[in-house]
């Protein structure tokens, strides 16, 4: 039967200033281009001022201030930003979720770049607050993948985390998933279970994934620290909860995959099962609709 957690108070998430400060300034290299901002560059004097507001013209949960202001700041460090709002606060359409005042054309400059980034984490972080809110009555978590956008890994993870998710691995060398096609190299699911226990180090977990209960109990031997229940139906997902707590007492986690939308993954949550991965919460997740206005006396 699927519990509802009792989780200790969660820390916000944070985004550290120089993991932000290279994406930031590549993204307005890239739209400066050769010239710069030529149609500001033509139409306002260079010492204008001007103040905005950056709103959210719907619903969602917030992501990204971090990066916003460091495109502002990175035009013109005499940009004043003001938060009105939080990454991982829930906000409401209309609603302004920081101002900006200064150089009008160092404002305009780095209006594109902000919005994308707040847009794309914002969607990120509204979608996967709809998949953890549809299992919040049980102990499961809804956990992003590897599958994100090249280069966009740490703001699309962190973007999960600001819409109440858990991250998964972020990248190949933090920790050991086996996976199908390592298995059928390697010769077999306890074997490459052995393999990995022998080679990682004590710190480094190991999940393996499995298609099928018997896979899954041959893993339960070799004691892995969790299991990946790969395209297993809500039944299925019941009975492998089952063997784990009548024959391991339960001590590794079990995490389902595949075949995972706002439809299904209330059904899996309630097999029991810890973990709930899927991609759609970084991969299609729709952008939130944010603007910058400025504000004319």
């Amino acid at each position: 039967m699927a519990r509802k957690s009792e989780m200790p108070q969660v820390l916000p998430p944070q985004l550290p200033n120089l993991l932000a400060e290279d994406a930031v300034r590549a993204a307005l290299i890239e739209d400066l281009g050769r010239a710069g901002d030529i149609t500001s560059n033509a139409t306002i004097p260079p010492d204008a001022t001007a103040t905005a507001l950056l709103a959210t013209r719907e619903e969602g949960f917030l992501s990204g201030l971090p990066l916003a202001r460091m495109a502002f700041a990175l035009m013109d460090t005499s940009v004043r930003f003001e938060a009105r709002a939080g990454d991982g606060d829930a906000i409401e359409a209309g609603s302004a979720v920081a101002s900006i005042s200064g150089n009008a054309r160092a404002i305009l400059a780095a209006e594109r770049v902000a919005l994308n980034y707040l847009m794309r984490m914002s969607g990120i972080a509204t979608h996967t607050a709809r998949f953890q809110s549809r299992i919040s009555h049980t102990h499961a978590r809804i956990c992003c993948t590897r599958k994100t956008v090249p280069g966009h890994r740490a703001f699309d993870k962190y973007a999960v985390k600001c819409g109440g998710g858990s991250n998964h691995r972020f990248g190949l060398d933090d920790a050991i998933l086996i996976k199908d096609n390592h298995i059928a190299v390697c010769g077999g699911v306890k074997l490459a279970i052995d393999r990995a226990r022998a080679y990682a180090g004590h710190l480094v977990a190991i999940e393996v994934e499995v298609d099928n209960l018997d896979q899954f109990r041959e893993a339960l031997t070799a004691s892995p620290d969790a299991v990946l229940l790969d395209n297993m139906g809500p039944e299925k997902l019941a009975e492998a909860v089952a063997i784990n707590t009548d024959d391991n007492g339960g001590k590794v986690k079990l995490e389902a995959s595949g075949n995972v939308d706002l439809d299904t993954v209330k059904a899996i949550a309630e097999s029991g099962v810890d973990y709930i991965s899927s991609s759609k919460i970084t991969m299609a997740a729709p952008t939130l609709d944010l603007g910058l206005d400025i504000v004319v006396d």
